[in-house]
């Protein structure tokens, strides 16, 4: 069960308005800071949940007060509980159906497209990873399920990204080998592949 009705994503340019507006958007409102700090590129980025209208109220005072150093910012005023649950870190097991993996240069782009995704269809949102130092900050999520689901659910993120000047890539694979969905259901950060699951392991 979520534990936040609606959740809100702000990246900035500058380190310093980063932290200037967490405060202020904390004194705006009553929120939970979900998670704050600073991320690739010299970036900082605040994730807020709480109430509908709190989060709202508070994701505007954090816009008017950073203004030109909001690089990009979502709301999720009823967020899905698959997406709740990935931006607290939960990452599901990857099946043996089709898989897809979508990558923006904003974190704020792909949990928008992740909401619309898993609200739209049937697919497991197995990971989303945000802005960590060795993707550069970028985000990827990592989606599951029947072909036609997953098929689905990129067409409806592609509409949303179409037309944003960001870098945006999208790919789907029909039939993961296996050793492939064994390895996305650890997770897809090299730090954390476990050595003992590949020896003696051959792929075809």
């Amino acid at each position: 069960m979520k534990k936040h009705t609606a959740i809100a994503v702000v990246e900035f340019t500058s380190i310093a308005d980063g932290i200037y507006c967490t405060d202020a958007l904390l004194k705006k409102a009553p929120i939970a800071m979900i998670k704050s700090g600073t991320v690739s590129h010299g970036r900082y980025l605040i994730v807020i949940g709480g109430s509908t209208a709190s989060v709202d109220e508070s994701l505007q005072e954090a816009l008017a007060t950073g203004q030109s150093s909001v690089l990009d910012h979502t709301f999720l005023p009823d967020v899905h509980e698959q997406v709740h649950a990935a931006v607290l870190g939960q990452h599901l097991p990857c099946e043996q159906e089709a898989v897809a993996i979508l990558e923006t240069e904003t974190i704020a782009a792909n949990v928008r497209a992740a909401e619309i995704a898993v609200k739209g269809t049937g697919v497991r949102l197995v990971e989303l990873r945000l802005a960590e130092y060795e993707m550069s900050g970028k985000a990827i999520s990592v989606y599951n399920g029947a072909l036609h689901e997953v098929q689905a659910a990129m067409e409806l993120a592609a509409a949303f990204l179409r037309g944003r000047e960001e870098h945006v890539q999208l790919r789907i694979i029909s039939r993961p080998h296996e050793a492939l969905t064994r390895h996305l259901s650890t997770g897809t950060r090299f730090a954390d592949t476990s050595m003992r699951e590949l020896e003696g392991e051959e792929v075809s």
